[in-house]
């Protein structure tokens, strides 16, 4: 079992920053991803971090905006949001592989 709690959102303006946590517990996981679903969309990967070796992965729409990390001792992952836009509002959810575990997720809301 894992558990995922993701904190960090909230509004910001376009252009500002935001940083989003995923605390995480339980057994030792390969990766682990950011998702996003805005309102009537489909749930969409955004990123995804490898614990062992940290490998780094990006939709081409968050690439050199969004930066993923994490924190080993605190078993926690980040998602540094720089330069936000109005398309990257939504409800952003942290995943793992394997066992496809999901926390509650934390909203993102970008004015313009």
């Amino acid at each position: 079992q894992v558990q995922l709690v993701e904190s960090g959102g909230g509004l910001v303006q376009a252009g500002d920053s935001l940083r989003l946590s995923c605390a995480a517990s339980g057994r030792t996981v390969v990766s682990y991803s950011w998702y996003r679903q805005a309102p009537g969309k489909e749930r969409e990967f955004v990123a995804r971090i490898l614990w062992s070796g940290g490998g780094v992965f990006y939709t081409d729409a968050v690439r050199g905006r969004f930066t993923i990390s994490r924190d080993s001792g605190k078993n926690t992952v980040f998602l540094q949001m720089n330069s936000p836009k109005p398309e990257d509002t939504a409800m952003y959810y942290c995943n793992t592989v394997p066992g496809n575990y999901w926390g509650q997720g934390t909203q993102v809301t970008v004015s313009s």
